[in-house]
């Protein structure tokens, strides 16, 4: 009779274990797919952005026929952006193209033409949007990669973590460039 109580709660406690680390994992996979599912909306902005780039190209070169360097750094910065394949990579290529439109903005100024053109005024208005949805497609990637890496380190899930080779992702980080503050010179 003692053997058979023994063997009832050694059999209990291992299936309690088992539905721990199940369950334990199956929140790993969950928060993990989260992650890259923010991952995948910031892409999906920054196609929208890069898409929208050959217009704006397109309908500032009529214009702009002396400022060929700014055109090129744009297609440049786009090819780079589009040819980006790690977190990091986008990020950096992401900032490189904003640096490029922020100068082509600056240079507009000296277009009155080209500011009133309508076509110019939609993509700039539709860039502008695509941005807004970057921003917050990164904010809600760093969310999901926060919850993730915290159920890494936390215990009692850092154990299934270690035990299925769960790692930490990194967040989607302003450059060094992006952190200077902004001088403002009258």
């Amino acid at each position: 009779m003692k053997k058979s109580y023994i063997i009832g709660i050694i059999v209990a406690v291992i299936v309690v274990i088992g539905i721990s680390l199940g369950s334990g994992y199956n929140k790993m996979v969950k928060e993990n797919e989260n992650v890259e599912s923010a991952a995948a909306q910031i892409d999906v902005q920054l196609k929208r952005r890069t898409d929208l780039i050959p217009n704006l190209v397109n309908t500032v070169k009529g214009y702009m026929t002396h400022e060929q360097k700014v055109i090129d750094s744009i297609t440049t910065a786009r090819e780079n952006l589009v040819n980006a394949s790690t977190v990091e990579d986008k990020a950096s290529a992401s900032e490189e193209l904003t640096k490029a439109l922020n100068n082509l903005y600056v240079i507009v100024e000296n277009y009155p033409d080209l500011k009133a053109n309508e076509s110019f005024l939609s993509l700039q208005k539709e860039l502008t949007t695509c941005e807004e949805k970057i921003t917050y497609a990164r904010q809600f990637y760093n969310d999901s990669v926060l919850s993730y890496n915290n159920k890494i380190e936390l215990f009692p899930s850092s154990i299934i973590a270690s035990m299925f080779h769960f790692e930490k992702e990194k967040f989607f980080e302003a450059s060094a460039e992006e952190r200077k503050n902004v001088q403002v010179k009258f």
